[in-house]
């Protein structure tokens, strides 16, 4: 499942031509395109997806969905390292057609 998720900006670069900025999710730390929000500054707060700042949020909406989401579980699950959350649930791997792929090999 991929989540929107609200974070804040911690910094704003120009990379490539391409506003960008490091987030913090509560704790996780991404680096998010800022093009569809020009104007968003250090500070302040803005809902993400796939990698994008789609929505400026105000900063009690986004502690409280952050919040949620952490209680929830769904932090670990939309930021959580692959291979970890892949052995926890007693795969191989966390990528299912590389199973096949090693199943065909054989």
């Amino acid at each position: 499942m991929c989540l929107a998720v609200p974070g804040r900006v911690l910094d704003i670069e120009e990379r490539d031509g391409t506003r960008m900025a490091t987030v913090d999710f509560g704790g996780v730390v991404k680096e998010v395109c800022l093009e569809y929000l020009p104007d968003l500054q250090v500070g302040e707060y803005a809902i993400v997806h796939v990698g994008f700042a789609l929505q400026r949020l105000d900063e009690e909406s986004a502690k409280q969905t952050l919040d949620l989401f952490a209680q929830l579980g769904m932090l670990q699950e939309e930021f959580g390292d692959p291979w970890e959350l892949a052995a926890q649930a007693g795969e191989t791997t966390p990528f299912p057609d590389e199973d096949v792929i090693e199943e065909a090999r054989k």
